[in-house]
């Protein structure tokens, strides 16, 4: 069962327009069969995805779905379907369910959360101030 928040997003996008509902839920699954360690929650009017920290997020926007990537401006981009020109962000805009393998997404959601996972492994410990 779905928490409360995340259910109720999923049924106002399903209001609005099906499609991309449908779509949405594709990238979901994607995004949750990387790795049983990433958790999901509603944040900024969308689905955030993490795995220590925040790697990506999926956005339901009037015309596509956009899979946003936290620090996207460091990702490899292969197959040049990452846009945008931030210092940080990246994003890859998803119109057709054909998309999500044409632009590589499952690709792009791996690479975000090994480089997630590489920096919360190489951090120090920190010491507790007592």
């Amino acid at each position: 069962m779905l928490p409360e928040r995340i259910e109720k997003l999923l049924n106002d996008i399903r209001l609005v327009d099906e499609d991309r509902h449908a779509l949405v839920q594709s990238l979901r699954e994607l995004i949750l069969s990387v790795d049983r360690s990433i958790s999901e929650e509603v944040k900024y009017g969308g689905l955030l995805y993490s795995a220590g920290s925040p790697f990506c997020g999926i956005f339901s926007y009037a015309q596509h779905v956009s899979i946003e990537f936290s620090n996207g401006a460091a990702l490899p981009d292969p197959h040049h379907v990452l846009e945008g020109d931030g210092k940080l962000r990246r994003h890859i805009k998803v119109r057709t369910a054909g998309e999500i393998t044409s632009k590589h997404v499952r690709e792009y959601v791996a690479k975000a959360f090994a480089a997630t996972s590489k920096q919360k492994s190489s951090r120090p410990h920190e010491k507790k101030r007592t």
